[in-house]
């Protein structure tokens, strides 16, 4: 069975977020606005993506 995989985008800046969250977007691989990742579906990567919902759009694939 094939992974299911997400496409997250950088849509806001990191800028004035906490630095817990500019971890988090930089653990999921984003480093640029508007730039993004694909990324395989799982809690672990679901529960980064709910940490900085506000920062990143998502895409299922």
């Amino acid at each position: 069975m094939a992974n299911k995989m997400v496409k997250v985008t950088l849509t806001k800046s990191t800028i004035g977020a906490s630095p817990k969250q500019k971890k988090v977007v930089e653990a999921l691989g984003l480093k640029k606005m508007q730039k993004s990742v694909e990324l395989i579906d799982n809690e672990a990567t679901r529960g980064a993506i709910a940490k900085v919902a506000h920062l990143v759009t998502v895409e299922e694939l």
